[in-house]
């Protein structure tokens, strides 16, 4: 009997060292109110954040935060209105810090809940121009046009190049060979120099436009994939396969800002190819032959070009999904095509 009975108590011990370890580790009786949070919220919404206090303990004051970023504190439990017009599109992940007593260390409660577009997209009608000869070796990640110059970026290891085509005649006038274990993705050019990416070795390269001489290379400071580029004349724009456009500084090359691209209510993953028009990025969907039109400053999807009438006109029985999009502010058109496609278009999108 004694023997269980030591036991017993060990056991118990241990039970109640483990739940105040749990407590000391972040567990808390507070609450967020999301009774009456929304599946999906507009940047037009403002959000009530209420925090529960069911065992009625003494609070000093709140912090709240969101998606790591402070966006207010209240003294005691006083309810906190979250306008969330400068946020972005996507997930807002709530840190609530409760300060307790004179407590240093908060408890901290969190929820979430996600902000969408109330952008509903239009789709956009376009006439094709011209059709030209476009290589059929050119596995294409990056299409640009630059003072009247085409240059094209191609993937693949030991296959990645950067061109200098000329556009009528589909024929390559320079190529530079990227090394063998580079898969070249987008490209864009600012200032005579061209920027390329590549996709998994968080590496990008800088080539003088004229010569395509390389002048340097950088590391990304972002643990992400590199895919499309653009650029507005003064920031580089660069996609990695999600809903995410990051912001670059072309002297830097650091990323210092995003969007999140929603069409609507969902967010528009894989974002490939991009091309900087009239204001809006263009942006090809990987897998979908199709480019979303993006408002920069707020990732709403503003419209829509269907392309996959133009992947019926290629012959190539090797051809892949539309990848490459160039305007040419010359003609105010836009050269599209597509890996190992033998065609490149020149269209026009038609104004309503």
């Amino acid at each position: 009997m004694k023997k269980v009975n030591l036991l017993s108590i060990i056991l118990l011990s241990t039970v109640l060292m483990c739940y105040n370890c749990s407590k000391k580790n972040g567990e808390t009786s507070f609450k967020v109110d999301d009774s009456k949070f929304k599946t999906k919220f507009f940047t037009t919404n403002k959000v009530d954040l209420l925090v529960l206090n069911p065992e009625n303990k003494s609070v000093d004051s709140v912090i709240y935060m969101s998606n790591d970023f402070r966006i207010g504190s209240k003294k005691g439990l006083e309810k906190m209105i979250f306008d969330l017009k400068t946020q972005k599109f996507g997930f807002q992940n709530l840190q609530i810090k409760v300060f307790t007593d004179g407590n240093k260390e908060p408890e901290t409660v969190y929820s979430k809940f996600e902000i969408v577009s109330n952008v509903q997209p239009k789709l956009l009608k376009f006439e094709i121009v011209n059709t030209y000869p476009h290589d059929t070796t050119s596995f294409t990640e990056g299409l640009e046009f630059y003072k009247g110059v085409l240059y094209e970026s191609t993937g693949l290891e030991g296959k990645s190049f950067l061109l200098k085509t000329d556009f009528k005649t589909g024929k390559i006038q320079q190529s530079v060979a990227l090394e063998a274990q580079y898969f070249g993705e987008g490209i864009t050019v600012l200032n005579d120099k061209i920027y390329q990416l590549t996709w998994k070795n968080k590496k990008g390269f800088i080539y003088n436009a004229t010569t395509l001489k390389l002048e340097k290379n950088f590391d990304f400071d972002k643990d992400i994939q590199g895919w499309g580029m653009t650029n507005d004349g003064a920031k580089i724009y660069q996609s990695d396969g999600t809903e995410k456009i990051w912001t670059m500084n072309p002297q830097t090359q650091k990323m210092e800002s995003f969007i999140n691209v929603y069409s609507a209510k969902e967010k528009i993953k894989s974002l490939n190819e991009l091309e900087w028009i009239d204001g809006k990025i263009y942006a090809n969907i990987w897998t979908k032959d199709a480019i979303a039109v993006v408002n920069p400053s707020t990732g709403a999807v503003e419209s829509i070009l269907n392309m996959v009438s133009l992947k019926k006109l290629v012959k190539n029985k090797n051809a892949d999904v539309l990848n490459g999009i160039a305007y040419n502010p010359a003609t105010k058109t836009i050269f599209v095509t597509g890996k190992y496609w033998d065609k490149m278009f020149e269209i026009r999108v038609l104004v309503n």
